[in-house]
């Protein structure tokens, strides 16, 4: 029986024989992943630029796109070099650091949409407050409370699988996942159980950010059925974006959670694919709808074309416009 100290690497099972498509997949991928990079750091620039947008809210979106860009960081770039393999190998060392950079962009991500529920419930239910409850030095303290625990919670969860003893070497998926790792240890040693680890990720990971989400919103509701018609055109166009990440999020994460420890998908290629949802679609997702969506996004970006194209127009044009709109 092998130990975890013979064995190196790890093979992927569900790439299968694609020698014919993989310039395809690979090019695919490689879409994917700029359009990922320009989206997320073209509205970063945006809200940094702009001090307009220089508030708790703008400040919890930029923490959202740089953990997009960090999420699609852990897969894509690895995704690409196993497309072009024909192993389909990699190392336990960068299997595990690729677990805790996934396992790390989930945490974020969960922490920031609960956090951002909370600011969109102070801004409606507490308007006249929320200057003083959401103040900037508090919401960086928050981003940096939410990246520090999930560091160190993902750290604490994988240093007891780091010390199994495996004695398998495939993994049944196209990138490396907490729980399929586990299931390559030895039985006899084999002290995470999936029943645990799958209670303990719905109770931390689902139903406790998500309850306290449902909380926020029944209140904002509540003061929506109450309110003015501008207010609840307000809170429409605030929480929209917010709803459409959020249910996306948590439904892709519940659906991976539950499906690949069960083998509940009647197509397993179908199940990888909606695994990984979570960290290529909705990294292109949020900087879309939050960039539509938002009103004082689209005005900076309505202003900077607007310099841009001032700058190409000849300024004859412009003089001669303005003389006939004189006469």
């Amino acid at each position: 029986m092998e130990n975890s100290t013979e064995i190196r690497s790890f093979v992927f099972a569900m790439y299968g024989n694609t020698d014919h498509l993989k310039y395809l997949f690979f090019t695919l991928a490689l879409l994917f992943y700029i359009s990922v990079i320009f989206a997320n750091t073209l509205l970063i620039f945006i809200i940094y630029v702009n001090r307009n947008l220089h508030e708790p809210m703008y400040l919890f979106l930029c923490n959202l796109f740089v953990n997009e860009i960090y999420g699609s960081t852990s897969l894509l770039p690895c995704l690409m070099v196993q497309i072009l393999s024909d192993t389909h190998e990699i190392s336990v060392f960068f299997c595990f650091i690729q677990i805790f950079n996934i396992h790390t962009y989930i945490a974020v991500e969960l922490g920031t949409l609960t956090i951002m529920a909370y600011d969109r419930y102070t801004c409606i239910c507490k308007p006249l407050h929320y200057n003083t409850i959401i103040t900037t030095r508090k919401v960086q303290i928050v981003i940096l409370v939410i990246w520090v625990v999930s560091f160190v919670e993902v750290g604490v969860l994988l240093s007891f699988t780091i010390r199994l003893k495996r004695c398998r070497t495939v993994i049944n998926n196209i990138y490396c996942a907490y729980h399929l790792v586990v299931e390559l240890s030895c039985l006899s040693d084999r002290t995470v159980s999936p029943i645990n680890d799958l209670i303990f990720g719905l109770i931390f990971g689902v139903v406790v950010p998500v309850s306290y989400i449902t909380y926020s919103y029944i209140k904002i509701l509540s003061v929506c059925l109450k309110a003015s018609t501008e207010t609840k055109i307000k809170a429409f166009d605030t929480c929209t974006p917010h709803l459409i990440s959020l249910i996306s999020f948590v439904f892709a994460c519940f659906y991976s959670l539950i499906s690949q420890r069960f083998n509940m998908s009647l197509f397993p290629y179908l199940g990888v694919v909606l695994s990984m949802y979570v960290v290529i679609i909705q990294p292109l997702q949020n900087p879309i709808i939050y960039g539509l969506k938002l009103s004082n996004v689209l005005k900076v970006v309505a202003m900077y074309i607007g310099i841009r194209t001032a700058v190409l127009v000849p300024p004859g044009y412009i003089i001669l416009e303005n003389y006939l709109a004189k006469k």
